[in-house]
C-alpha cells in the first residue's frame, strides 16, 4: 500500500475501499487513512455478519468491525459518510449495475459485487480509488478492470531488512586486547547500537584478532559473551548464533526473547535446554510453560479423540521430540513391545513442564514462569500483544519461530506477530533477539531448508 499523499487545496482525498479480508486481519484498518474516505461495500458487513458467531481470533476481529461501525452510526449516516478523527469520512456503499463485470467471470459472487462497487467509484473519481485488499487474485482481477489495487501493509516489516541482533564491526587491535583486560569497554566509542545486541568485533590492522560482545541493556557498554564451555542440559552451541542464543535466554534480566530462523537452526531446542536449566537446576521459575498456536500443514485431518491431552498430543509432538533429545532417550526397537514412558515423562507428572495450546491463554496472569511460544510466526500482531501481556511478575517470555514457515492464512512473512515483536521491541532495554543461520539438525535439513 503506497502511503497516500497528503491533502492540500489543489490534491483531492483518496478513496480506499477496503475488502473483507483487511478487516478480519486488522479492525482498526478502518481509522489508519488519516484525512483520505473510506468506503466499506455492503458485501463486506454481509461477510463480516458470518463470522462473528466464529469462536477464534477471526470472529473477534468480526465483532470489533461490527462495534466500530455500530459507533461511527450513532454519531451519522454511514450511507451519507462519517466524518472520521483525523478530517477523512466512512461510508458505507453498494453498487447495483451488474454490467460492471464481464459476463465471462462468474456469478454474483461476493468478489464481484465488491468489484463492482470498487469500479463504480473509479468511474466517477478515476485514479483516486484504491481497493485495499490482502487477497492477490483480488488485485490481480482488478488490474484486469483497470482499477488500482494494493495490498494492506499498515503492520509489515521487511523481512530482509529485519533486525537479526548481530554485526560485525572493526576496531583497533588495542581495542580488543583492552577489551580481554577489563572484560567491559565503551560501546559508543563504536557506534550506536540497540540494548542486547551482538557485536563481532575484528581487528582492522588484520593480525585475525577478535572478540564476541553483547551491548548491555541498561549501561550501554560492551561485555564479553560468555562461551558457556560446560553446555547447558548435554546441549552445547554449534555456531556463534546458537552461542548469542544461549546468552540472552541465561540471562534473567533479558524478560523477552525472541529467535527467528530457518528449520533446524536449534531454536526450540536451545529455548527447552536453558529453561530447563533455569526452572530445575536454578529454581529462577516455578516452572516451564510451553505453549503453540493449533494450525495443521496441508489438510487437517478432523476431530482427534481423547482428552484435551490426547488431542493435544499431535499437535505438541515437535516440542516432545525437542524434549527426548535433550534427555537423551534410548529409542525402543522391535514390533509389538510395549513403549515404555519416555524419560522426559517424570517433568510432565512433577508439572516441571506444562504443555497448553494458546486457545485459553485470554485473561490469564501467567507470573514467575519460563514460556516458551513456539511456530510464533503462525500468530497475528493482536494474538502476539494478547500472550505478551500475560505475563506476570519475573516471567520470562521466549518466541521462535521461521517468518518463511507459515500456516495461518491471514498473516504472511511480512505481518505475522513474530516479525511484528522483533520490530517493535528492538530498542527495550529488557528485549532481545537473534537470528540464527545455520542448520545444525543434520546436513540433509540444511541442504533443504537452502535449497527447496
Amino acid at each position: 500500500m503506497t502511503p497516500p499523499p497528503p491533502v492540500s487545496d489543489d490534491q483531492p482525498r483518496c478513496i480506499f475501499v477496503l475488502d473483507t479480508n483487511v478487516l478480519l486481519y486488522d479492525p482498526g484498518a478502518l481509522y489508519v487513512f488519516d484525512e483520505h474516505d473510506v468506503v466499506i461495500p455492503m458485501t463486506v458487513i454481509e461477510e463480516i455478519d458470518r463470522f462473528k458467531k466464529d469462536l477464534n481470533e477471526t470472529g473477534r476481529n468480526a465483532r470489533t468491525v461490527s462495534r466500530y461501525l455500530d459507533e461511527l452510526r450513532n454519531r451519522g449516516s454511514l450511507r451519507d459518510g462519517v466524518e472520521l478523527q483525523h478530517g477523512g469520512e466512512l461510508r458505507v456503499d453498494f453498487a447495483i449495475d451488474a454490467d460492471l463485470i464481464p459476463a465471462s467471470w462468474g456469478g454474483d459472487t461476493n468478489d464481484n459485487r465488491i468489484l463492482r462497487c470498487a469500479i463504480q467509484l473509479a468511474r466517477t473519481h478515476g485514479d483516486r480509488v484504491r481497493l485495499i485488499t490482502r487477497d492477490t487474485n483480488m488485485r490481480l482481477k482488478c488490474d484486469a478492470l483497470g482499477v488500482t489495487a494494493e495490498d494492506y501493509e499498515h503492520s509489515h516489516v521487511e523481512v530482509e531488512e529485519q533486525y537479526s541482533g548481530v554485526v560485525e564491526r572493526t576496531v583497533s587491535a588495542t581495542f580488543i586486547d583492552d577489551l580481554y583486560q577489563q572484560g567491559t569497554a565503551e560501546a559508543q566509542e563504536i557506534g550506536e547500537f540497540y540494548p542486547h545486541q551482538f557485536v563481532v568485533l575484528m581487528a582492522e590492522d588484520g593480525s585475525g584478532k577478535s572478540a564476541m560482545v553483547r551491548v548491555d541493556g541498561r549501561k550501554g557498554r560492551f561485555r564479553l559473551v560468555n562461551r558457556h564451555k560446560e553446555g547447558v542440559w548435554g546441549i552445547f552451541a554449534r555456531n556463534k548464533e546458537q552461542l548469542f542464543a544461549m546468552e540472552l535466554l541465561l540471562d534473567n534480566n533479558v524478560k523477552l526473547v525472541t529467535l527467528n530462523g530457518v528449520a533446524g537452526t536449534g531454536k526450540t531446542l536451545l529455548a527447552l535446554a536453558c529453561g530447563l536449566k533455569l526452572v530445575a537446576d536454578d529454581e529462577a521459575y516455578r516452572r516451564l510453560l510451553v505453549s503453540r498456536p493449533i494450525f495443521p500443514m496441508g489438510r487437517d485431518i478432523g476431530f482427534l479423540p481423547g482428552d484435551l491431552e490426547e488431542k493435544l498430543n499431535p499437535w505438541m509432538k515437535p516440542v516432545f521430540d525437542n524434549l527426548e533429545l535433550v534427555v537423551n532417550t534410548p529409542r525402543e526397537n522391535g514390533r509389538g513391545k510395549s513403549q515404555r514412558d519416555p524419560q522426559y515423562q517424570y517433568l510432565l507428572d512433577q508439572k516441571i513442564i506444562v504443555v497448553e495450546p494458546l486457545t485459553y491463554i485470554r485473561g490469564r496472569s501467567i507470573p514467575r514462569q519460563f514460556m516458551i511460544i513456539d511456530e510464533a510466526q503462525n500468530l497475528t500482531p493482536h494474538e502476539v500483544k494478547t500472550v505478551l501481556t500475560r505475563a506476570g511478575e519475573d516471567t520470562k517470555i521466549v518466541m521462535t519461530g521461521d517468518p518463511y514457515q507459515i500456516d495461518n492464512p491471514y498473516v504472511d512473512a511480512l505481518s505475522n506477530g513474530l516479525t511484528h515483536v522483533v520490530e517493535r521491541f528492538k530498542g527495550a532495554p529488557i528485549a532481545g533477539h537473534v537470528t540464527l543461520r545455520k542448520g545444525e539438525r543434520s546436513q540433509l535439513a540444511e541442504l533443504a531448508a537452502n535449497l527447496l
